[in-house]
């Protein structure tokens, strides 16, 4: 067994190359490399196929043997460094993390490899979502709904922002997901002749009458400018979800959610 290396210092190299693929989606990019903090997240994305190239852990919080039972199943064991508890708080975000820190290699998510599962998939498509935290949002929706994929069209974002992570629970690996411009969406969905629901306000229809049984993209944008154009013209259907106060608009992931559980009611939660 390799000797487990340690981390006290915060002037660490590698605790300095941390911080900055925290902060920077350039160094991310760079680096195709990300930062997930936490037992659960890093469970979800060992599951998903990714791969970690370095866990740093606290063992006030965890030991190596409970660190260790994390990469059961064949999952490649990366390099493991204990690191004191003031590297730990300096790193973390947030107590609950199970004294788990771990840099991780991203995976593509080209629009052209995606893969459809099922003959009438259903698609959530978030078109310039900017905030992380409706980010995460929407994913958890996603994968509470087991959707068959997520397109996000022209984003504003940087998928492995960690608080995108952090605010999906780590279900940014749970689901499958694709990116691309909102031109090549459209045209993935038509050429999959898979029909397009766009949430807008303009010549819909109440979302309770419209039939999602069949190979179905539910489309949202964002709360302050909407779909744009380009969406509109490619609608086979705008849906709306009536409101009875005073505003005309919720919240992109509730919205989301209200149409996708709709959608998976008339297909029997299947």
């Amino acid at each position: 067994m390799h000797e487990i290396k340690q981390i006290s210092s915060l002037q660490n190299t590698l605790v300095k190359k941390i911080l900055l693929l925290q902060e920077k989606s350039r160094e991310r990019k760079r680096e195709q490399k990300f930062v997930l903090e936490g037992r659960k997240e890093l469970q979800l994305a060992i599951k998903a196929g990714y791969q970690m190239e370095t866990v740093l852990f606290y063992e006030g919080l965890i030991s190596i043997d409970e660190l260790n039972s994390l990469f059961k199943g064949g999952a490649p064991k990366p390099e493991r460094i204990t690191i004191s508890k003031e590297v730990f708080q300096k790193l973390a975000y947030r107590d609950s993390t199970g004294g788990i820190v771990a840099i991780g290699y991203c995976m593509k998510h080209d629009l052209e490899s995606l893969v459809l599962n099922k003959k009438k998939p259903l698609i959530l498509v978030a078109e310039a979502p900017e905030k992380p935290g409706n980010i995460g949002a929407l994913l958890r929706t996603a994968d509470a709904a087991k959707l068959d994929a997520v397109i996000i069209a022209n984003g504003k974002t940087d998928l492995y922002n960690p608080n995108i992570i952090r605010s999906s629970v780590g279900c940014l690996f749970t689901n499958t997901i694709a990116l691309a411009s909102t031109a090549e969406v459209i045209d993935y969905l038509k050429r999959k002749k898979i029909s397009i629901y766009c949430a807008a306000l303009s010549a819909s229809k109440n979302y309770v009458d419209v039939d999602f049984l069949g190979s179905s993209a539910i489309v949202v944008g964002t709360e302050s400018t909407g779909l744009s154009d380009e969406w509109l013209e490619a609608s086979d259907q705008n849906i709306l979800i009536p409101m009875q106060g005073e505003i005309d608009s919720m919240n992109v992931s509730v919205s989301a959610a209200i149409l996708i559980f709709e959608a998976k009611r008339q297909r029997g939660f299947t």
